[in-house]
């Protein structure tokens, strides 16, 4: 049941003794807000980094070209590997593989045009696949399929960005646009996670730019999803990779400027190992502060029983139970732990907030910082459990003072 008159005792007791009740709250809330802006600045930069991978899927290997640097099997160093087609239907065939996709751009002529519109904007050539590596989703019409790619066919996906310079407005499907002076049919829109300059490109099928930019049968890169494969057959299929492409290149495997491979998904790993390891020292940093705020409010407490000895022998003398006793104290310290945390909480949230709602589109591996309910509901539990602690030593001595001695305490 409420008890005022307790309630009003708490307060008078807090109100004689302003300036101690504040510091002891300030420590409690400074730990809470420190305790949130850590953690939420720890998110920030966890999802700044998943922002820049989200571009691409997370289980891709990227195999660029490189230039050989050491001598290998009467072949001289400095010579330019060079992707073909056989280089992708052999790597095609590799287990685990789930989608794949060579790659080259068109630099030379990037000038688009519909009508009396014209832009410049960047030229992929590649394969069906290339669409799982970037994430790709259609908004109208589709992306590249084989047959596109079986049949030469002068094709074209588009992005938003594309669409929104060139047609104004007009529904681009099944219309023409020119590549470097060459006419292509769009056959869809594409949304991309990338941002802006992944929307400003096009893709046309790999074939019909290796026919109609005279590239033969060159590639630039290849890329692929390796599905759930894990970190530990990633690495396994980079050295596969290499070795087969060593032996098709005649170059030394282990030139490390021959290929260059990247492993999204080793990197993805490490990335997101090294955050779970940063949120795990930011709690102990914010427990052990919230844990000197506990410390302070425990002495602030064992102050406050001293200070009224004689008063809790004259309350067990008229017959007030020891539980009576540590309820008062308990309650008062429970009090000032929560509300001075809450207050910390509240600081803190609303900062994040601040600086989420203030942060420019453009602040790189740093995003959106935030920290979510649960933590929130923690941090709250932890503020009432904190309080209990704190309050239940100094609780437990005033309960056991005998009448007698505290009568006799000046």
């Amino acid at each position: 049941m409420f008890d005022i008159d307790k309630w009003q005792e708490i307060y008078s007791t807090i109100s004689k003794n302003k300036l101690r009740t504040f510091l002891t709250g300030f420590s409690v809330a400074w730990g809470i807000f420190m305790l949130i802006i850590l953690l939420g600045s720890g998110y920030g930069l966890e999802n700044g980094v998943r922002k820049e991978f989200e571009g691409d899927a997370e289980n891709t290997l990227w195999v660029n070209q490189g230039v050989t640097s050491v001598a290998y099997k009467g072949y001289k160093p400095g010579r330019f590997i060079s992707f073909t087609n056989d280089d992708f239907d052999a790597t095609k065939t590799m287990k685990d593989i789930e989608h794949i996709s060579g790659r080259f751009t068109i630099w030379e002529n990037n000038t688009l045009s519909y009508k009396n519109e014209y832009g410049s904007f960047d030229i992929f050539c590649s394969h069906p696949g290339y669409g799982n590596v970037e994430n790709i989703t259609p908004i109208k019409g589709r992306f590249l399929n084989d047959r596109d790619v079986d049949e030469f066919r002068k094709i074209t996906s588009i992005g938003k960005l594309v669409e929104e310079a060139l047609f104004k407005g007009e529904d681009p499907i099944g219309k023409y646009i020119k590549v470097a002076g060459i006419p292509f049919k769009v056959i869809g829109v594409f949304d991309d996670p990338g941002g802006d300059r992944d929307l400003s490109r096009i893709y046309i099928p790999i074939s019909t730019a290796q026919m109609v930019f005279n590239r033969g049968n060159r590639l630039g890169t290849m890329t692929m999803t390796i599905g759930d494969a894990s970190v530990e057959r990633s690495q396994e299929m980079v050295e596969q990779i290499k070795n087969d492409l060593a032996q098709r290149h005649h170059f030394d495997p282990a030139d490390p400027r021959a290929v260059f491979i990247w492993n999204n998904l080793e990197n993805y790993k490490k990335f997101m190992t090294l955050f779970a390891n940063i949120r795990l020292f930011i709690w102990v940093i914010g427990i052990g502060t919230i844990i000197a705020g506990i410390v302070g409010v425990s002495n602030i407490m064992m102050i406050v029983v001293k200070e009224r000895t004689k008063e809790i022998g004259i309350r067990k003398s008229m017959g007030a139970t020891p539980g009576s006793i540590i309820s008062l104290i308990l309650q008062e310290s429970i009090l000032i732990t929560a509300f001075a945390g809450y207050i910390g909480l509240i600081a803190g949230v609303g900062l994040l907030e601040l600086v989420a709602k203030n942060l420019p589109p453009d602040a790189g591996y740093f995003a959106n910082p935030e920290v979510n309910i649960n933590v929130a509901l923690g941090a709250t539990v932890i503020l009432i459990l904190a309080g209990a602690i704190a309050g239940f030593v100094p609780a437990r001595k005033a309960s056991s003072v005998k009448p007698v001695v505290a009568l006799r305490d000046e």
